[in-house]
């Protein structure tokens, strides 16, 4: 036992939190994205305890991982080619494909709407809970509504504290933000949500994707509300670094070669300009920053707008809204 309800992952510990999810518990469970908050995701009872938890709005639909792209496809009515295409390439992996749900999937689930949010994580830990329990599990951000995603067991624990049965510690995430989430219908594929599969590799798969948002404020999918992702303090976007002000009580998300001395706090998501490596940091220097007493206003700059770039500023743009 580490702290608490955060323990270390072994083969006990993954059938214990397997049994906590039969009772209708909530578990956080690590995936290479972000840390999830898991219960049965064909359980209302428990669907309901996870939007309890978290504060969550119930129109904002919750994403079911299953633990094999067989089972995934299990819960929806209808499986266009393009989507076991997308599968075969990227599952495991951070992918969400967004289709025609059948009647099993409760309606908190998806928060009314015709469609299931599915994704077969890559990590470790969530197969082996996945494949324990048996079953679907919804599993959002295992963080307060609004808030930034925990990277990290300890992030879980300072987010959700008590509320949360167990928390398994797989390390820190890999990939570090969201999922990408892609809605594919009849002849048709649409980009929900940039995450941690480039969209670029996507469209080599099914040409361009197709844009929606959140309609008349009602998200089709998670992490389409306006503002999400935040920290408690002040998050500003400016054009270029030399827009921050030069201020002791400053934060910074830099990016790139550093330059120069600052007299405030400087988190650096990548020296080298890897984007990759930028967004396995992002949630965590944000949560430095927002830490820090230090600190009373965090800056950034956008990041270049290919690959995971976009997915970055996506969360900087919804963090700082």
């Amino acid at each position: 036992m580490q702290a608490n309800n955060v323990v270390f992952t072994t083969e006990e510990a993954i059938l214990g939190a397997a049994e906590l999810l039969r009772q209708g518990q909530v578990v956080g469970m690590p995936t290479e994205t972000v840390y999830g908050l898991a219960g049965d995701g064909l359980n209302p009872a428990a669907l309901a305890r996870i939007f309890e938890v978290k504060q969550r709005p119930l129109f904002d639909p919750l994403i079911l991982h299953v633990a094999t792209a067989d089972e995934a496809f299990g819960l929806a009515e209808r499986v266009p080619e393009a989507a076991r295409e997308l599968a075969r390439r990227f599952w495991p992996g951070p992918l969400t494909l967004v289709l025609p749900k059948r009647e099993m999937v409760p309606d908190l689930a998806t928060s009314g709407l015709p469609n299931v949010a599915l994704r077969v994580p890559a990590h470790p830990v969530a197969q082996a809970l996945l494949r324990a329990f048996g079953g679907p599990l919804a599993a959002p951000s295992a963080n307060r509504f609004g808030r930034i995603s925990p990277t990290d067991a300890a992030a879980v624990r300072e987010e959700l504290g008590e509320a949360v049965s167990l928390i398994l510690d797989g390390g820190p995430c890999a990939v570090g933000v969201e999922s990408t989430v892609v809605f594919l219908g009849e002849g048709e594929a649409l980009l929900l949500r940039a995450g941690g599969i480039a969209v670029e590799e996507i469209e080599a798969t099914t040409g361009p994707l197709g844009r929606a948002t959140a309609v008349e404020g009602r998200p089709l999918a998670p992490g389409q509300l306006r503002q999400h992702y935040a920290p408690r303090k002040p998050l500003k976007l400016v054009r270029e670094a030399g827009e921050i002000p030069a201020r002791g009580d400053v934060g910074w998300l830099a990016f790139g070669a550093e330059t120069g001395a600052f007299p405030g706090v400087r988190e650096n998501l990548s020296p080298t300009g890897d984007l990759r490596e930028a967004a396995t940091n992002l949630f965590r220097a944000m949560r430095r920053l927002d830490d820090d007493a230090r600190v009373g206003t965090i800056y950034a700059v956008p990041l270049p707008t290919r690959g995971l770039g976009r997915a970055i500023n996506e969360r900087l743009e919804r963090a700082g809204s």
